[in-house]
């Protein structure tokens, strides 16, 4: 059964490369959804996929790329799914 997690991460996120790090973790992982920077320095993203996956892809997250500081995610997870067919990088 698909699942979806919307993810707030805030931090050091921006200008760190931060949503291409997203991107790879998702495409690795073989999950849609989307990443962005938001206008208060956190990076939001959504995925969709298998939910021992999208947990996998969120251990990443935490992590972040090495010169990110990631703080905090703040996580909501749902059963409501857009059905993306992809991942992207939205600006």
């Amino acid at each position: 059964m698909k699942a979806q997690a919307h993810l707030y991460v805030s931090g050091r996120v921006q200008g760190v490369s931060c949503r291409w790090f997203v991107f790879d973790v998702a495409h690795t992982l073989n999950l849609s959804g989307w990443v962005r920077n938001l206008h208060d320095t956190r990076v939001e993203s959504v995925f969709e996929g298998n939910h021992e996956v999208i947990e996998k892809a969120m251990l990443k997250c935490r992590q972040g790329p090495p010169a990110a500081r990631v703080a905090d995610i703040d996580l909501t997870r749902e059963n409501g799914i857009e059905s993306l067919a992809d991942f992207e990088i939205r600006h």
